[in-house]
């Protein structure tokens, strides 16, 4: 008989989700900010698009992979490179590189943006609710750029704002939430586990 050996190699990397939580949710709220009206359309906003809402959500999503999370990786990946889209939109037309994008372009932008993240919310059933009311809000919030958008109505940019900044901060909720509850090694801030 011949003997085998059979390694299991244990995985000691880190958690990335708090990192493309806090990413996401951060640069959500600070656009948002400006949606709701409390300032003016500027470089932090397009600088937090970049290199932390962008880069960040990047990086945590190809950690993800590493801890074969699918949902993760795809998820962070995504949305990390939708803010460097945006980014890009409104940079190619200041730079003048290329023509803005029309208001129909930008319609579909974000309905196809809401689209995406729908289905992603039907993955989040089985997680947590936590996740559950980020992709939920964020459905709703591009769905919500949009009609904005295609009504050109104030009022419904405030109200995408506030929604947004809510979208952003259930993000950073779920994030230091989950780095939180690692730390201490029990609940501090629930999350909502979906029993399976």
């Amino acid at each position: 008989m011949e003997n085998s050996t059979v390694t299991i190699i244990k995985d000691t990397s880190a958690n990335p989700g708090p990192l493309g939580l806090l990413a996401f949710g951060m640069t959500t709220v600070l656009l948002n900010l400006h949606n709701a009206g409390f300032y003016e359309l500027n470089s932090m906003i397009l600088a937090m698009g970049i290199f932390y809402g962008g880069s960040a959500q990047i990086v945590a999503g190809i950690l993800e992979s590493k801890k074969n999370n699918a949902f993760g990786m795809t998820a962070f990946i995504s949305y990390g490179f939708f803010w460097l889209t945006l980014v890009g939109l409104l940079l190619m037309e200041e730079l003048d590189i290329y023509e803005g994008t029309s208001t129909a372009g930008m319609i579909a932008y974000f309905i196809m943006w809401g689209i995406f993240t729908g289905l992603f919310f039907i993955g989040t059933l089985r997680i947590s609710k936590a996740l559950q009311v980020v992709f939920g809000s964020l459905t709703i919030l591009f769905f919500l750029l949009a009609l904005g958008r295609y009504t050109g109505s104030e009022l419904i940019g405030t109200i995408t704002g506030y929604e947004g900044i809510f979208c952003g901060a259930s993000a950073i909720y779920a994030g230091v939430g989950t780095l939180l509850n690692e730390v201490y090694g029990k609940v501090i801030m629930p999350l909502g586990p979906v029993t399976k």
